[in-house]
């Protein structure tokens, strides 16, 4: 019997306990405040470290002109071989844009506030303080999470960008929040205002969906990669289950189907996505990128799946590889619907060929289905997988 099952069992066979529910109800706002906490914990030294590392990046290009001469292919070395030590978070663009916050928010700006004045905090004021003496007063002068930094890089005007930082500071905001406010251009519609303070009021108050539970905030990617965790889950159990199985399935075809990744995720600007499920197709010699959608069809799915087929032939596909195709797997309550995304490929003969050689619609649709219900009663067969 699974650990699973054993405890079912037991919560529901137990006596009634008095007073359960109220020690229950602390024990969880115990671990969602702990999880909450950690989480602020790790955000508020990344921050702080990566405003480090833009740091040394600009005081070495600006360390005289032998230096400066090297400044631009310096950030693509340190890319290159602090990816091959520590893995994602440290690309190009990360490292772009670490020194851009260093430069957005300098040391003699974030560090000469009238109240850090007043309570007479040490200052950093030079260069060779090393890491991480300076930690501790990095943190306290750079209060809010790197997701929210990055965010606020999108204000290009240095008041909205106080404004933000003020305000996210004040209400609390979440970085989704935060980037609501900044993409609505809450900063200039506050000043175009007569009555700013009912504007103030009613903008601290979050929209449905805006407060992140604790799981978010750890599963944040910036978070993950910070910590070298892998980022590899799903939205929930039934979608989790149905991508395994649907694995499971494509690679009982037949030897055509090679397993990629699961839940790929790629960057594009500062917007995160993650892709189901990516297999290489031998006989097509493509990469065939898969996205499941517990809901209904939309014409959205249809141009972030566009989006993803972009990305993965500029960025995944290998010379000598025809262009990637999409397919996109619908798995509403009352029915199974399935897209394949084959406008981008360059002539209707590929198109025809991909159409014949994949499963055919109606046999994904049908698997998609089937596998739905039985997740739903819980009756879902193991298939065997093979071993690697």
């Amino acid at each position: 019997m699974s650990r699973k099952k054993s405890l079912t069992r037991i919560a529901a066979g137990s006596p009634a306990i008095p007073g359960y529910d109220g020690v229950l109800a602390g024990v969880v706002q115990i671990l969602e405040a702990a999880r909450r906490t950690s989480a602020r914990a790790v955000n508020t030294v990344m921050t702080a470290t990566y405003w480090e590392v833009g740091r040394r990046i600009v005081e070495y290009e600006q360390g005289g002109k032998d230096r400066s001469e090297y400044g631009a292919h310096l950030i693509e070395r340190l890319a290159h071989d602090l990816t091959e030590r520590f893995g994602r978070g440290f690309g190009y663009v990360n490292l772009t844009q670490m020194r851009r916050f260093y430069l957005t928010w300098p040391q003699d700006q974030i560090l000469q506030t009238p109240s850090e004045e007043s309570s007479g905090r040490k200052k950093l004021h030079t260069p060779s303080e090393e890491w991480p003496a300076a930690s501790a007063l990095l943190i306290q002068a750079l209060p809010l999470s790197w997701s929210h930094y990055v965010r606020l890089l999108k204000a290009e005007k240095r008041e909205a960008r106080q404004f933000y930082h003020a305000e996210a500071l004040r209400c609390g905001w979440s970085v989704r929040q935060l980037d609501r406010q900044i993409s609505t251009l809450f900063y200039e519609r506050t000043l175009a205002s007569r009555n700013k303070a009912a504007m103030l009021k009613k903008g601290g108050l979050p929209q449905p969906g805006e407060t992140p539970t604790p799981e978010e905030e750890i599963k944040d990617p910036f978070v993950l990669e910070f910590l070298g965790l892998k980022d590899e889950y799903s939205e929930s159990d039934l979608e989790e289950a149905l991508i395994l199985q649907l694995e499971a399935f494509l690679q009982e075809l037949g030897g055509d189907f090679a397993f990629v990744g699961r839940q790929k995720r790629l960057r594009i600007g500062d917007e995160w996505y993650r892709v189901d499920l990516v297999f290489f197709h031998r006989k097509l010699r493509c990469l065939v990128v898969i996205d499941l959608k517990v809901g209904k069809f939309t014409h959205a799915d249809a141009g972030q799946m566009h989006l993803y087929l972009n990305y993965a032939r500029e960025h995944w596909t290998n010379e000598g590889e025809n262009p990637p195709v999409g397919v996109i797997l619908c798995a509403q309550k009352d029915h199974a619907v399935v897209k394949y995304a084959l406008d981008a490929l360059p002539n209707k003969v590929l198109a025809a060929e991909y159409r014949t050689t994949l499963p055919d619609e109606a046999t994904l649709a049908a698997e998609l289905d089937r596998t739905r219900r039985q997740l739903e009663t819980r009756r879902l067969p193991t298939r065997k997988r093979d071993k690697p």
